[in-house]
């Protein structure tokens, strides 16, 4: 029996997110897509137990999720984010607006959470 997070529901759900990104989406994994982020390699709508991901990063144990208002004090964000801390994945948010007036500024937020975590596969 396949586990829950690689059924065949949820990577047609995955699927179907890639194709409908929103805009913020798509800029942002413009500069995240092919190693242009530092080298550093990124997927988009990323499976991690239940949940989708917008971007993760593997190696640094790194997901950013970009969100529309529809997220404003969502309970159900702040359990997704407590699972993901659980598994050592550090979350990054940032409002849609961000990504799309601010695209420069998102870029060097997450180099910087980039340059300040250790990936788990290297000695520290």
């Amino acid at each position: 029996m396949p586990h829950l997070y690689n059924s065949e529901d949820l990577k047609e759900r995955r699927r179907s997110l890639r194709r409908s990104q929103t805009e913020a989406e798509r800029k942002l994994w413009g500069v995240l897509r092919g190693k242009r982020m530092n080298g550093v390699k990124f997927f988009r709508q990323y499976g991690i137990g239940a949940y989708i991901l917008d971007f993760y990063c593997p190696a640094f144990r790194l997901a950013i999720e970009v969100d529309g208002s529809q997220h404003i004090d969502s309970d159900s964000d702040a359990v997704r984010t407590a699972y993901l801390r659980e598994q050592n994945i550090m979350v990054i948010r940032f409002w849609n607006n961000d990504v799309l007036r601010n695209l420069e500024g998102v870029y060097e937020k997450v180099r910087e959470a980039i340059a300040d975590l250790t990936p788990p596969n290297l000695p520290l």
